[in-house]
């Protein structure tokens, strides 16, 4: 049985103190540990940005992609190996900006991994523009004389493109966190997580006092998730801010389906070449 102390690495953050993605970190290495899953079960993907940094601070497999391309690495793992848990980490700029064309067609493929956004609604790593969920009028320094834009809603985008798994969670909140994220990895399909991580240095709206004084689990008030109309109606909220998994519906994943795949994983089929010759092969790209 593996701990949490299992899934430290020898290399420590290199994020702002206060950052919400300490929290983040923290609630996997729990999750990961309560659902009694050793560090070799584990391949944790990320693109590119502050909160992309994270594969590197835990200890598991793991990949740093380029930016907004985590999710197509990630569907290819869990292709070549069945049996590995895979999730895929992130921020809003890398997963909702440029990445999100993977985002919609990754739902609706319903390929059976995990998404966590580390949500700010801010580019951290570039010192501070506008994301696609920074709030109307949001003044940055890309944005001077505030944000033009309305704020993508994550949540309704997972539920309009068939996400069998949509929820939301505050970092801070680490017990919630760790439930959710357990939930997430145990469903089979895509699952998304979107997350509240609040940038301490760049975004000085969305604070931590900010989520504490108004976020709402909407599973504590008897939210049905099954019911995708709720779930649209819940997320669309705009008098509470609202966590809590808002709808889980379990259909068949990509892998089930795709006849390449169904009768045993891609990492157990032959190559019909020799391992001098692959290693010939490997050689001409590095």
């Amino acid at each position: 049985m593996s701990e949490m102390k299992d899934f430290n690495s020898a290399t420590h953050p290199d994020w702002c103190p206060g950052c919400g993605d300490f929290g983040l970190l923290a609630a996997m290495k729990m999750a990961f540990a309560g659902l009694g899953l050793n560090p070799h079960e584990v391949m944790t993907v990320s693109g590119i940005g502050c909160s992309s940094n994270l594969p590197g601070f835990i200890n598991t497999y793991g990949m740093h992609t380029l930016h907004g391309r985590a999710l197509p690495i990630a569907q290819g793992f869990k292709l070549s190996n069945h049996k590995m848990n895979i999730v895929a980490v992130g921020g809003d700029g890398d997963g909702y900006g440029i990445g999100v064309g993977h985002l919609v067609h990754a739902m609706r493929r319903n390929v059976d991994m995990t998404y966590l956004v580390m949500n700010n609604s801010i580019y951290g790593l570039t010192t501070g523009q506008t994301s696609p969920t920074s709030g109307f009028g949001m003044k940055t320094k890309s944005t001077p004389f505030g944000n033009p834009e309305v704020p993508l809603n994550p949540l309704t985008l997972a539920l309009g493109s068939g996400c069998g798994f949509v929820a939301r969670a505050y970092t801070g909140h680490t017990k919630r966190l760790v439930e959710i994220i357990q939930a997430a990895i145990k469903h089979q399909g895509f699952a998304l997580v979107d997350t509240f991580s609040p940038c301490v240095t760049f975004n000085l709206i969305n604070t931590h006092q900010y989520f504490k004084d108004n976020v709402k689990d909407i599973n504590q008030e008897g939210h049905d998730t099954t019911d995708l109309a709720a779930a649209w109606k819940q997320a669309s909220r705009e008098d509470v801010i609202t966590t809590g998994i808002f709808y889980q519906k379990v259909r068949s994943c990509y892998e089930e389906t795709e006849e390449d795949t169904l009768a045993e994983p891609l990492m157990s089929h032959k190559l019909g070449i020799t391992s001098e010759q692959t290693q010939k092969l490997c050689a001409e790209f590095i």
